[in-house]
């Protein structure tokens, strides 16, 4: 059977199993989400549910952000370690191989369900981005996605717009993209137990939804983390209240429980730390002890022991670890890495009797979602379609690179990186235009989603940079804003990379040409920020001086923790950030003079 035909194909209307969710027709701000009903499909073989436990398998992911092809660049690898010591990067990702893995997974395991821990949409390529990510859903519909959380990025375009992708319907503004074609909405529910609507109180979408195959029950409890009003746009969680992950899940695993649910999964979008870079590393073996460290383990340890395990995210890592939870037993956590390029099997034994998993049968590992295997038809042919649709807009050139433009990545690399120069010389250069006396470019690192690659793909040659693969590393659709800062708080901004809520995991902003520090990593909080070192132009900053700074609106709204950044005086909003971006590589390269690499040599590290 090919992968295609082997998909069990479980729409609103016709899936394999029974479902029960909860919150039917909870009220979101200016929308309602309606819950999807319960409906009876055809049964499996029981061949292997008659026994006093069943196997049931959980596949995982999180994380996805839209990469329907594979990814590019350090984006579209996975290192793996192999028993000599060695390591090997392993091209990875593109839904049209993870729905093969998938497929190629269930054979064999009547009792298999798919879920997912948030950021499937957002932060997206320009194939997904451009159409507000309708072609991701419908590709996670096809791969029988049964059930995923919200992550902070679901909240992108806001609650509003998060409710027409649950449901359907043809966006707003932008209208149907095709004629006589309307966005029919995701099969699968998304799952908001601690985002609540100011107002009323109420979750905007379901807080759990069950799982049930022939008696089998398993309750998947779904959050976000609780900060997620720090790293998204306010326009985005306007109206919204984002509650403590801990106490939601263990209030909604006691509603699970009192109505008979024992079985229960949670999908939190946060996430760990693994004390390794391969997605392979046993972090729970004798040598390396619980090698994770991070938000999720203190939430772990935290939530209810009626909890069987948790499918994680947010932080872009791969890892399958146990973390105990409060009465002290070991549970599984989980986490496949990002832009699909890692699924997670994990085995839950299901005790009939009591109803519950077997906690010490649990077994758990991540898998590659190889390019060597057959790729799915019917994934080739979604991408096909929305790539003729794209293909005017995305393979038009707008500039030269002579190599490839390493941006933050999802890798562990210095504070600085060449593409991070880059975007920040390009935004210093949008905002002179606007106002000549700006002086220094600020940007975050988590809005440059890819590297520049210079190798040749789709229509373009060696070296060429499309439309499209610029959206691919800034497709947020920020504007580049202009506000006045002394000194003074400049500093401050600069100290608020290692300190608040990003001490644990800082935050270095990328900077423009003319701005210069020392990083010194061996001292703590935000002694890591040398304040003696920070130069303009070669001068030190005087605290009183007023300076004009550029940063992106997110960051002037005080996103990512830089809250100095909000205080901004006399703010000026630019132009959109992809342009500026896309303006500055075409006013300063050619196919005879393209850009080399930036040194990435603004920021001096002390280790």
């Amino acid at each position: 059977m090919s992968a295609t035909s082997q998909s069990r194909k479980h729409g609103k209307s016709r899936r394999a199993h029974r479902v029960l969710i909860a919150g039917a027709g909870l009220a979101t701000i200016g929308a309602l989400v309606a819950a999807l009903p319960a409906v009876a499909g055809p049964e499996k073989d029981d061949k292997h549910g008659k026994g006093s436990t069943v196997d049931v398998q959980l596949l995982s992911f999180n994380d996805f952000h839209g990469n329907l092809e594979p990814p590019t660049g350090s984006s579209g690898e996975v290192v793996e370690s192999h028993a000599d010591g060695t390591t090997e990067k392993i091209k990875a990702g593109g839904v049209e191989y993870l729905a093969s893995s998938l497929r190629t997974a269930r054979k064999g395991h009547p009792f298999s369900v798919t879920a997912a821990a948030g950021d499937l949409i957002g932060a997206s390529p320009l194939l997904s981005g451009m159409f507000h990510d309708e072609p991701t859903v419908e590709a996670m519909n096809k791969l029988d996605l049964d059930v995923t959380s919200v992550g902070n990025h679901e909240f992108d375009e806001g609650a509003a717009e998060l409710a027409r992708i649950q449901n359907g319907g043809c966006h707003p503004k932008d209208g149907c993209y095709e004629e006589g074609r309307k966005f029919k909405g995701a099969d699968y529910p998304y799952l908001a137990a601690n985002v609540t609507n100011e107002k009323t109180g109420k979750p905007v979408l379901a807080p759990y939804w069950v799982w049930e195959e022939k008696g089998v029950k398993v309750g998947f409890i779904g959050v976000t983390l609780e900060g997620t009003p720090n790293i998204v746009s306010a326009e985005g969680v306007k109206g919204l209240k984002f509650h403590d992950e801990i106490e939601t899940v263990n209030k909604y695993a006691d509603i699970l429980d009192k109505q008979g649910v024992k079985s229960i999964v949670t999908l939190i979008h946060e996430g760990g730390l693994p004390a390794s870079t391969s997605y392979n590393y046993d972090c729970d073996s004798p040598s390396g002890g619980s090698g994770i460290s991070g938000p999720i383990v203190n939430i772990a340890k935290g939530i209810s022991p009626k909890v069987d395990a948790l499918v994680t995210g947010h932080t872009h890592n791969a890892y399958a670890c146990t973390i105990p939870d409060p009465s002290g037993n070991p549970r599984m956590v989980t986490s496949a890495s990002s832009f699909g390029r890692l699924y997670t099997d994990t085995t839950l034994t299901y005790d009939r009797r009591t109803k519950d998993i077997v906690r010490t049968s649990v077994k758990s590992a991540n898998h590659v979602v190889n390019r060597t295997q057959t790729p799915a038809k019917d994934m080739t042919d979604l991408i096909g379609a929305w790539n003729k649709l794209a293909a005017p807009i995305s393979n038009r050139s707008v500039g030269y690179i002579s190599a490839d433009i390493q941006g933050p990545g999802i890798l562990t690399r210095p504070p600085e990186t060449p593409l991070g120069d880059l975007i920040a010389d390009a935004q210093l250069a949008h905002a002179k235009s606007l106002d000549p006396k700006a002086v220094v470019a600020l940007m975050n690192p988590g809005g440059i989603r890819a590297d520049l690659v210079y190798k040749a793909s789709g229509l373009e040659g060696d070296g060429v940079v499309t439309y499209g693969e610029g959206f691919t590393v800034q497709p947020f659709s920020n504007t580049v804003n202009l506000i006045d800062l002394t000194g003074a708080q400049l500093v401050t901004a600069l100290q608020q990379q290692v300190s608040g809520v990003n001490t644990a995991s800082p935050k270095f902003l990328q900077i423009s040409d003319g701005l210069t520090y020392t990083v010194d990593l061996t001292k703590t909080g935000v002694d890591r920020v040398v304040v003696d070192s920070i130069k303009l132009n070669g001068a030190a900053l005087d605290p009183a001086a007023t300076y004009r700074v550029a940063t992106n609106n997110f960051l002037a709204g005080g996103g990512d923790g830089f809250a100095e950044l909000g205080k901004g005086k006399n703010p000026l909003v630019g132009g959109d950030d992809l342009k500026a971006f896309t303006d500055y590589l075409t006013a300063n390269s050619s196919a005879t003079a393209p850009i080399a690499p930036p040194k990435a040599d603004r920021i001096t590290v002390v280790k």
